[in-house]
């Protein structure tokens, strides 16, 4: 198995709490805050809230000390023989799940393996599991692509398995549950915003379909956009008041139901300077919207696509003026 640069190295960015750590790693959580404290090992970073967030570069990291531990090897001396391999360029981290099967499900796509993992994990309620799935995906892929090309599809499966009975509205809210603490985390932990002001998210009025806000939130945020996420059901005389408090660069609406499309056709009625000066612009999409088209002809504002890819795209396009440019 030809392994890349970034597979050795793993991803900087910090996506996941101690608790799922001490899952990928069997390192509890008072020995994490231990090393931490008594060598600065790993440091990790910290939520608004204080809490800590590693990188897959710290799991690495993490696993190969323990491994020189369970040899024999004192805390401060792995951790140092560490610090001076990293430090010479000849340490080379190889997860041992992958490295241990090169060859499965080979005949399929890597992250079509992951997804398809990562969906029988959480319909399993095998969390640990699901962990280290996305530990694995995440060091082959960027977070976009495990975004676009994992969560978002297994968030569409758990939601048809659901519909067609193969798994209960609790197990389905637990699966999803997960993969939307995932998302949030990674809207939390993004790079450093630009300098301008927020992107609005909000659901339209009784639409508690968030799945397809969240995972725009997430890519936004890797694309350095700050986002004002409002979520699900959002009434639009509240969304109104908040849109003329923060100003934003732009207004972001799901609609997946018909039911609900209907009460959001209304915002130009809540938001009449939007709706006469274009600014902010206002964009919009969800399931609706692509399976009906004649909804887009009822609704003002700009129709982002049925694709993420493509809508992320529309919504830089909305808030770059050619002014801007």
């Amino acid at each position: 198995m030809s392994l890349s640069q970034d597979l050795y190295l793993g991803n900087d960015d910090p996506l996941y709490n101690i608790g799922v750590v001490t899952r990928m790693t069997n390192i509890s959580t008072a020995t994490l805050r231990a090393w931490e404290r008594r060598y600065s090992f790993p440091l990790a970073k910290r939520t608004a809230g204080g809490h800590r967030l590693y990188s897959e570069r710290d799991i690495l990291r993490l696993q190969w000390v323990k491994q020189r531990v369970d040899e024999g090897m004192q805390t401060a001396q792995a951790i140092n023989a560490l610090r001076h391999q990293e430090k010479s360029g000849r340490l080379a981290f190889v997860p041992e799940s992958i490295a241990e099967k090169p060859t499965q499900s080979s005949d399929l796509p890597a992250l079509q393996v992951y997804q398809r993992r990562l969906f029988n994990a959480l319909i399993r309620l095998d969390l640990q599991e699901a962990d280290q799935v996305l530990g694995e995906a995440l060091v082959v892929a960027s977070p976009d692509d495990f975004i676009l090309d994992v969560i978002a599809p297994v968030m569409t499966q758990v939601g048809e398995a659901w519909e067609s009975q193969q798994i209960n509205i609790a197990n389905e809210h637990h699966s999803t549950n997960y993969l939307r603490q995932r998302l949030l985390m990674w809207m939390l932990s993004g790079p450093p915003p630009r300098q301008v002001p927020p992107i609005v998210l909000a659901c339209a009025p009784d639409e508690w379909h968030e799945g397809s806000l969240l995972i725009l939130g997430a890519l936004l945020r890797r694309r350095r956009w700050p986002v004002a996420y409002l979520g699900q059901a959002v009434p639009l005389p509240d969304l109104a008041t908040f849109v003329r408090e923060i100003k934003p660069s732009a207004i972001v609406f799901v609609s997946m139901l018909e039911e609900t499309a209907a009460a959001l056709v209304e915002w130009p009625q809540y938001f009449p300077e939007v709706a006469v000066s274009g600014w902010p612009p206002v964009g919009y999409g969800g399931r609706i919207f692509s399976t009906s088209p004649e909804w887009r002809l009822r609704m003002m504002g700009s129709y982002l696509g049925s694709d993420f890819r493509q809508g992320i795209e529309n919504i830089e396009h909305l808030i770059i003026q050619p002014k801007d440019r």
